[in-house]
């Protein structure tokens, strides 16, 4: 069989934006925490580029606009710059017309920055479900061609399991493209990343994602964060003991198993793979 061509995708955040640490750090502390988004999503790239691998990264315009450079950079080296909001509010949190503004301040600010349409958003938290259908009329208003904001699993902190699996039409010109799922005893079972990924041994991770291309033959869709592979990153204090799990488990193997995973299966960029976009690695593979 043809190999396929996953989604490779990064949430461009720090760790103190994190929606499971929100209760900890309020909003107004950001711009007085150590950033290291930067220095992280530099050392992605430099992954990257070692794999020839072009991947998504869903920035935040928060991020983007202090780290301006660091779009350019993105975009420079061959990569898809897509939103993830402005200031990482759930979308479930904001009536419609805040998510309207979030959604269109973001886009504008990261075309400006980049000379690049931008097509894609995710919604910080996967938050969009059953109870804000409207954000994808918002989305196609605000001229995005795509979504990845529903993940179609049960979890306490988002999910809608009774989504489709796989990419879908949700608007005219707009898509939904699900972060994906491995299906098996009548259950989604999350395949895709994250802290997931993290807890799981690789060959596990490794296994669901091939079950998804071999079985399904669909592509992937995988996401991390930049402050996964940064196990230096400041502790904060006083948090829940299953917080302090989520965030903190495995940092330091995140980077080697990415690297695994970039030998392992074909990537490439959301564009490229939904969208039918050429980029670099569709010419270079």
């Amino acid at each position: 069989m043809a190999a396929i061509t996953n989604a490779m995708t990064i949430d461009v955040e720090d760790y103190f934006q994190v929606s499971a640490l929100a209760p900890y750090i309020a909003r107004e502390q950001w711009d007085s925490r150590e950033c290291r988004v930067e220095s992280n999503v530099d050392r992605i790239l430099l992954m990257l580029d070692e794999h020839q691998t072009a991947a998504t990264f869903f920035t935040l315009g928060w991020v983007a606009e202090r780290y301006p450079q660091l779009v350019r950079r993105i975009v420079e080296a061959g990569h898809e710059l897509a939103s993830h909001g402005y200031g990482h509010q759930r979308a479930s949190e904001l009536s419609e017309a805040e998510f309207s503004a979030d959604i269109g301040s973001a886009k504008k600010l990261l075309e400006d920055l980049s000379g690049q349409e931008v097509k894609g958003y995710r919604a910080p938290s996967f938050s969009i479900g059953e109870g804000n259908l409207w954000a994808f009329d918002c989305l196609e208003r605000a001229g995005y061609r795509y979504s990845s904001s529903i993940y179609p699993i049960r979890h306490d902190h988002y999910g809608m399991p009774d989504a489709p699996r796989f990419a879908h039409q949700v608007r005219a010109g707009l898509l939904e493209l699900p972060v994906t799922t491995a299906r098996f005893f009548d259950r989604n079972w999350p395949a895709s990343g994250g802290g997931y990924f993290r807890l799981l041994p690789y060959p596990v991770s490794r296994w669901l994602l091939q079950k998804v291309n071999e079985l399904d033959r669909q592509p992937a869709i995988f996401y991390f964060h930049p402050w996964e592979i940064d196990a230096g990153q400041p502790r904060v204090p006083g948090i829940s003991a299953k917080t302090r799990f989520r965030h903190y488990l495995n940092l330091q193997h995140t980077e080697g198993r990415l690297r695994r995973l970039l030998a392992d299966f074909r990537w490439g960029r959301m564009d490229e793979v939904f969208l039918g976009a050429r980029t670099r690695a569709s010419m270079v593979n």
